[in-house]
C-alpha cells in the first residue's frame, strides 16, 4: 500500500503522486489554479478555509490546501523519518 500524506482535515494525498508542493501567491501560480479550474482537475481539500499551499501531482490533478508549504513538507519528512527510524533497545541512550 501507497504512503498517504495528511494534508489538512482528515484529507490524505498519495506519496507517490506528489510532484511538487508549491505557495499559490505568485501570479503563475494564480493562473495554474484558474486553469486548472477551468478544466476540472482541480481538488479543493480547504473546507473554505484560505488556500495556503498548492499540491501538484504526476496525474495532473492540483490540491489545493490550507497548510503551509512547509507544514506539508515536514509531514513528508516526518514519515520517512518514522519509516526509517531505528528503534533503541532498553540499554542505548537517545541522541
Amino acid at each position: 500500500m501507497d504512503a498517504l500524506i495528511n494534508i489538512g482535515f482528515g484529507n490524505m494525498v498519495s506519496k507517490s503522486k506528489v510532484v511538487a508542493v508549491i505557495s499559490p501567491d505568485s501570479a503563475p501560480s494564480k493562473r495554474l489554479v484558474q486553469k486548472s479550474r477551468d478544466e476540472g482537475l482541480t481538488i479543493d481539500a480547504t473546507l473554505g478555509r484560505k488556500t495556503k499551499s498548492l499540491i501538484i501531482t504526476s496525474d495532473g490533478y492540483l490540491v489545493l490546501s490550507a497548510l503551509l508549504p512547509e507544514t506539508i513538507a515536514g509531514r513528508f519528512n516526518d514519515t520517512t523519518f518514522a519509516v526509517n527510524e531505528r528503534v533503541k533497545g532498553k540499554g542505548e541512550k537517545n541522541a
